[in-house]
């Protein structure tokens, strides 16, 4: 049996016509997850195909295959898993946008897989080879997460990615940010066991490694451990944390003596009222400078992230986040437009106030606006990001920065001008080109969305009871 795992790609982050460039581009763990994750005992031949670094042959010649999509992939997913399925490939969908749309997923697949998949997975497979596979398979909200295989990193391609180390100890976030997809579906907070994920750490080959847990830090006790037992390692890392990295002084210092090199932090915006209105008020904006200060003490650089376009976002927030940006010294600034994800908070609020705009998924990427604004039209919302993104990534700029602080100069300015090649191109991908590119790039799979044939009965067989659970496939 073989088995092909493909994760889609957005329009602008795709190979060959894309924006993205590699040195921004980490390895997808889903991929190397699900490939460890198939049943020795069913002896199949696994390949991986990553389209943000190949194209995905329309001709593939395989026995199953599985696709995970984000919101902002759903369409392309739908149109390769149409397309193959057409051809008599059965086609299982999973990842985040199926757990949060799972109505709208399953007419496009065999069958799809909501959750992490540790546990459902496998029995999919089990069941897919005695030919009595199903058409949905749920994730309990805390599987056990002791045991899971040592992510399949062999199958990447060898180039492509800064790192193909991608690695993830704890899922689920303990908050409740109102536009989070995360803790909209994964309810629960959970960790894997630490000798196990030092374990896989061991088996990798090179000293990066780039950590993805979406909230790593929140158990203190359990972040304390895991730093302590890498130090041995000797490995250098990056990965994400919130504000609260700064609250604990033995925290930081196990963090540095760990090998940590740079740190992701959701400061989103510079508006206490705004923070206050999406559920982060644990985010205190007169203590930002002292959070970006210990960070920077303990030689760990920034990868500061914000978002434009809340409720209380008024149009001088995009000036007074850039000012912020380059007064701190924040080595490598994000920033994406406040984005209403399917399933969450913020979306079920928006369509109750009749303030969606679209619901063409591509453009849910963080940089289209999707909905209208409180106090800015939807164009001087998308015009004052480009703005922001331009402003910071000038030259000027990144030299500033990136001296600034003296953390990893020479990582903070490669990544720097990967991001100032982004931004130069992203007042490029207009609503309209998205839609155009979208219509050409999908074009080679582009068959009749409606179910196929004879599954449309089975189809009207399943309950909404059946299809709907609140987790998610973190990555």
């Amino acid at each position: 049996m073989k088995i092909s795992l493909i994760s889609p790609a957005g329009i602008m982050y795709r190979k060959g016509g894309g924006v993205f460039p590699r040195v921004l581009r980490y390895a997808p763990l889903t991929l190397t997850t699900l490939a460890a994750l198939v049943p020795s005992e069913l002896e199949a031949e696994i390949e991986i195909i990553d389209e943000g670094i190949q194209k995905i042959p329309r001709n593939l010649e395989t026995d199953l295959i599985g696709i995970t999509a984000i919101t902002g992939t759903s369409k392309r997913a739908y149109a390769m898993a149409d397309y193959f399925r057409n051809k008599g490939v059965p086609v299982v969908l999973g990842g985040p946008h199926p757990t949060l749309m799972p109505q709208e997923a399953v007419e496009h697949a065999d069958s799809i897989v909501t959750g992490l998949a540790f546990e459902a997975w496998p029995k999919l497979l089990r069941d897919f080879k005695e030919g009595k596979m199903e058409k949905v398979y749920s994730q309990e909200p805390k599987p056990d997460l002791s045991g899971i295989p040592i992510a399949r990193r062999d199958l990447l391609k060898p180039f492509g990615y800064v790192t193909r180390n991608s690695m993830q100890a704890t899922f689920g976030c303990p908050y409740r940010c109102d536009f989070c997809a995360v803790v909209a579906t994964q309810k629960k907070y959970i960790h894997r066991p630490i000798p196990e994920v030092i374990k896989e750490l061991e088996s990798m080959n090179g000293s990066f490694v780039s950590f993805v847990d979406p909230s790593p830090i929140e158990d203190l006790r359990y972040a304390k451990e895991l730093y302590k037992a890498m130090i041995p390692l000797k490995k250098k890392w990056g990965g994400l944390a919130t504000v609260n990295i700064a609250n604990d002084p033995e925290l930081l210092d196990l963090m540095e003596q760990s090998g940590c090199k740079g740190i992701l932090i959701g400061f989103e915006t510079i508006n206490q009222d705004s923070l206050n209105s999406i559920n982060k008020s644990f985010n205190q904006v007169h203590q930002y400078s002292e959070v970006i200060n210990k960070v920077h003490d303990h030689g760990i650089a920034i990868n500061g992230t914000f978002m434009f376009g809340m409720d209380s976002d008024k149009k001088d927030c995009f000036d007074r986040v850039t000012d912020f940006v380059y007064e701190n010294n924040i080595e490598l600034p994000r920033y994406a437009i406040y984005t209403p994800f399917p399933g969450t908070a913020l979306f079920n609020r928006l369509k109750n106030e009749g303030r969606i705009t679209t619901t063409n998924w591509s453009l849910y990427d963080g940089q289209h606006v999707v909905f209208q604004p409180a106090q800015m039209s939807v164009d001087e919302l998308r015009e004052g990001e480009l703005r922001a993104w331009e402003n910071t990534y000038k030259v000027g700029s990144i030299f500033k920065r990136t001296t600034g602080s003296m953390c990893s100069p020479l990582i903070s300015m490669i990544t720097n001008f990967g991001y100032r090649y982004y931004a130069k191109r992203l007042r490029d991908y207009t609503d309209e080109r998205m839609e155009v590119d979208e219509e050409v790039w999908n074009s080679p799979f582009e068959v009749s969305s409606q179910p196929i044939g004879e599954r449309q009965s089975e189809l009207e067989t399943i309950t909404t009871k059946q299809l709907y659970t609140p987790t998610i496939n973190g990555k």
